[in-house]
């Protein structure tokens, strides 16, 4: 038996006990697992390490390394990701809606655990922690599927977290780790009906892509994130500039970080230029529109290419517009329906935008660097959905469950 079919299968075993527990023996499990990640982070780095030395001498992106790299301070935040998952309502079981039927049956609406979830996914190591926390507290299994770029990291994290399980009343069992590297195992669990009841990737355009294409299991979409920020004509400059630096600087290699910078004419011929300087001098490169170019001469020409790109690195597009509905349009174009933010001291402008733009997060007056699961008050996030169906935004709780009726009866039967 393969390694994806095997640990599968003992994740669907556990699952049948996650259903029997309660919140208070869910929560001391996690309280366990982000003690033992404190305790242990000296191994856990000492992983990490390896995987970053390796991605060194495989000439891996400083951008990627960024997304591999753990510290103590970055383990602490993990942990405390858990720790907040705690303090969050157990949505299973949660009546939804009941009600009374005119023959006296009572009908109630619960929430109830997915069952197996499968995660596919890239270089992240808190990814790890994250999918681990959010699908016990919810009562599901979980299949990890990280990248290879990573798997020293992910190996022993999750050898620390089952340690911790093996202390609680939840089984080890269903937390499991696919170390194969190779693309067979990811196409494997792509076929694994009645195994894992759902898929979930995270990563880049191209494995999102092959997921959805060649998945039988069924499959929550997280998409891409090429987002932008329009800075509108009344925009304040100080503010513009900032929730821009945000957005591009303070974590490109990050999903919700912008990748194309729309700027109104007459704001860019006053302002563009400080906000360019302020890019430069953190390494970002620009790359521009012939208007752009002319305001800042030493900016690359753009293409439609880049405009469709997710960077995930120091590069930033500009593109001066006349006017919002061309913002718009030019979002509406290239757009992965993400994150997407207008700056603007113009209320009717703001409306306009945050109606107008399909994404999951539109935002005001903010960097687009806040959508995330820890920020939107979730304790950590499964990813980000921009699909419509089930779950849309960050994912946390309540987008790891599904529904069942309950029907009381005093014997009734049908006609």
């Amino acid at each position: 038996m393969s390694e994806a079919r095997l640990k599968s299968a003992l994740a669907q075993q556990a699952s049948k006990a996650l259903n029997t527990l309660t919140t208070e023996q869910k929560n001391d499990a996690l309280l366990l697992m982000a003690d033992a990640l404190v305790t242990e982070q000296a191994s856990i780095l000492e992983a990490n390490a390896r995987d970053l030395e390796r991605g060194r001498q495989n000439g891996t992106s400083e951008s990627l390394l960024d997304r591999i790299a753990l510290t103590e301070s970055r383990i602490a935040g993990i942990a405390e990701g858990l720790r907040q998952i705690v303090e969050l309502p157990d949505p299973v079981g949660l009546v939804q809606e009941s009600f009374d039927r005119p023959n006296g049956l009572r009908i109630e609406k619960i929430s109830v655990p997915l069952g197996v979830i499968g995660i596919i996914y890239e270089a992240r190591p808190n990814v790890t922690v994250d999918a681990a926390g959010l699908c016990l507290k919810t009562g599901n299994a979980v299949v990890l599927r990280g990248g290879s770029a990573a798997l020293s990291s992910n190996s022993r994290i999750v050898e620390v977290l089952q340690e911790a399980l093996s202390r609680s009343a939840l089984p080890a069992e269903a937390l499991q780790l696919i170390e194969d590297p190779s693309r067979a195992s990811v196409d494997e669990m792509l076929k694994l009906n009645g195994l894992l009841d759902v898929i979930i990737p995270r990563g880049g355009a191209s494995l999102i892509r092959n997921v959805v294409e060649n998945a039988t299991v069924p499959v929550i979409e997280t998409g891409a994130g090429i987002c932008h920020t329009f800075v509108d004509e009344s925009a304040d400059p100080a503010m513009a500039s900032d929730i821009a630096f945000n957005a591009k600087v303070q974590r490109p290699s990050v999903c919700n970080s912008m990748e194309t910078l729309l700027v109104h004419a007459r704001f860019a011929s006053e302002h563009l230029a400080a906000i360019a300087d302020r890019m430069r001098e953190a390494n970002v490169e620009l790359r521009g529109c012939e208007a752009t170019r002319a305001l800042l001469p030493y900016a690359k020409a753009a293409t439609n290419e880049d405009y469709a790109t997710e960077y995930n690195d120091y590069i930033l597009n500009v593109r001066i517009v006349g006017g919002l509905e061309e913002a718009i349009d030019h979002i509406g174009e290239y757009g992965t329906k993400h994150s997407e933010c207008i700056v603007t001291e113009d209320a009717a402008h703001a409306a306009r935008f945050l109606q107008a733009i399909d994404a999951a997060a539109v935002y005001h007056n903010a960097s687009t660097r806040f959508t995330d699961g820890f920020e939107f008050g979730f304790g950590a996030e499964i990813g980000i959905s921009t699909q419509k169906l089930h779950a849309r935004g960050p994912m946390g709780l309540p987008a790891l469950t599904s529904t069942k009726y309950r029907v009381y009866g005093s014997g009734q039967i049908r006609g």
